[in-house]
Formats: structure tokens, sequence, C-alpha cells
């Protein structure tokens, strides 16, 4: 397992390098990142919506069971009926410790929509960040690219124009070089 974790270390540290190196590709990541993570956020936005459409249907179901027992509660009493009136109550106030606990609920999954919302807004705000940082690296390398072919192609027309001159020149330059080798030789000579 050692070479594993060597190797592992390895490609993380040169693929770390590489990103150094490349900055517009470490803010494409980071950018894609984001973007799959707002997408992840929307789902669990709508999943959280949908429980919470759910739980305030639940919510409605037992207030009006409430509603219905109550009733019954009423009409137990007034007939006199105890031996009906006692469990009726004792369901409606199961029925309402169940409407408590779905009430809270929907509380926390109203506090969890809004958190998710800010965290949705935020990760929004940051993607648009990276993508305007990653255009400024884009115009940055496209301005030098840019400049280093008009400072590179101008030096090499220059010297292709130096190159590629005409055969006197060469000729010339042979010529000057000769004389001043024999010039060499003379001194020594003497």
């Amino acid at each position: 397992m050692g070479l594993f974790d060597d190797l592992g270390r390895f490609l993380e540290t040169r693929i770390d390098e590489f990103l150094k190196d490349n900055p517009q590709l470490e803010l494409q990541a980071l950018e894609e990142k984001l973007y799959e993570q707002e997408q992840e956020t929307r789902r669990l936005l709508a999943d959280l919506r949908l429980r919470e459409k759910q739980v305030e249907a639940e919510i409605l179901t037992t207030a009006q069971d409430i509603q219905r027992w109550h009733v019954r509660i009423e009409k137990a009493r007034s007939a006199g009926r105890k031996d009906l009136a006692e469990p009726a109550e004792a369901h409606e106030a199961s029925l309402l410790r169940e409407g408590n606990q779905k009430w809270g609920q929907m509380q926390v999954l109203k506090e969890r929509i809004q958190q998710t919302e800010e965290l949705q807004r935020k990760m929004q705000i940051r993607r648009q960040e990276v993508q305007a940082e990653l255009k400024q690296v884009k115009t940055a390398q496209a301005t030098q690219a840019e400049q280093g072919w008009a400072v590179d192609g101008w030096n090499q027309s220059f010297s292709d124009t130096n190159k590629a001159a005409d055969p006197l020149e060469r000729k010339f330059q042979q010529w000057e070089t000769q004389e001043e080798l024999n010039e060499m030789k003379r001194k020594m000579g003497k």
C-alpha cells in the first residue's frame, strides 16, 4: 500500500503544480464544482419544499380530525355519554400532540429551506465571482499571447530578414571574418 500512497501523493503534487501553472484550469474546475453544488442545492431545495407541502397537508388533515373529534366530544357530553366523551378527549389530545409535532417539523423545514436558499444565493455569487476571475485570466493570457507574438513576430521577422539577407551580405560576413583571422595570424607571427 505504501507504493500506492506515494504514487497518490506524487500525482496530487503534480496536479497541484499543474493547476498553479495554469490558473484558468483551476478556476474552471472551481466553477464546475460550484455549478454542481448549486445544482445539488436546487435538488435539495425542491425536496425540502415538497416535504414542506406534504407536512402542511398532514397538518391540515390532523386539524380536520381534531375538529371532527371535538364535535363528537361535544355531542357525547350533551348526550351524557361520559363513556364516549372521555376516550374521545384522550384521542383528541393525541391528535393535538401529533399536530404540534407536525407543526414543529414544518418550522424546521421552513428554516432549512431558508438556510438552503441563502446557501444557494452565496454559491451563485461565488460562481459569478469565479466566472469573472476566469474571464480576467483568459483576457490577461490573450493579451500576453498577443504581446508575445508581436515581439517574437517582430524579432523573428527582423532576424529572418538578417538571416535571409542577400548573398552579398553573406559574402561580406565571410570575407570580414577571414580578414580578422588573417590579422590575428599576422600578429601572432610577429
